[in-house]
């Protein structure tokens, strides 16, 4: 039997602010529980990421993703307020292009995805946005994300 890799797989090395965020969602986990609960989470442990951060609120049937919490530089990155707009609502654009895939692969597999939009050029190795997003259980599903974006060069 073969595994295949399933679509927004983590890296072997994440970008430096996005394995910050990681670190810190694993810690917020309970016993033997694959993710943590979306109640045990304070943005206030993460205060110099806070721009970079957005908290996701999952609905079911049908599946959609509305913005709750939206960091400063990912809003100035995208040019415009995000809060209480569902994904489905925007245009799909820097640094949001596939998150509606990622969101959903997120759910499906109940853990952690990982995208970049990074390019290669002659003078800048990486450029480009990475983006974490981190689900968080709640009332007997999951009923949030934790999301990070940062320059996809902070490796």
């Amino acid at each position: 039997m073969t595994r295949s890799t399933p679509p927004f797989a983590l890296p072997d090395k994440l970008p430096l602010d996005l394995d910050r965020v990681w670190v810190y969602w694993k810690s917020l986990k309970r016993g033997e529980n694959k993710i943590p609960f979306w109640d045990d989470l304070k943005l206030s442990s993460l205060p110099d990421l806070g721009d970079r951060l957005m908290l996701i609120d999952v609905f079911e049937r049908p599946q959609r993703f509305r913005f709750n919490s939206v960091g400063e530089k990912i809003q100035q990155n995208y040019g415009g307020d995000l809060v209480g707009k569902f994904a489905d609502e925007i245009d799909p654009k820097n640094p949001l292009e596939f998150f509606t895939a990622q969101a959903s692969v997120t759910i499906e597999a109940n853990a952690p995805t990982f995208f970049t939009n990074t390019t290669t050029s002659e003078s800048r190795r990486n450029v480009g946005k990475a983006r974490l997003l981190l689900p968080m259980w709640g009332n007997g599903r999951i009923e949030m994300m934790l999301g990070v974006v940062t320059n996809a060069s902070k490796v």
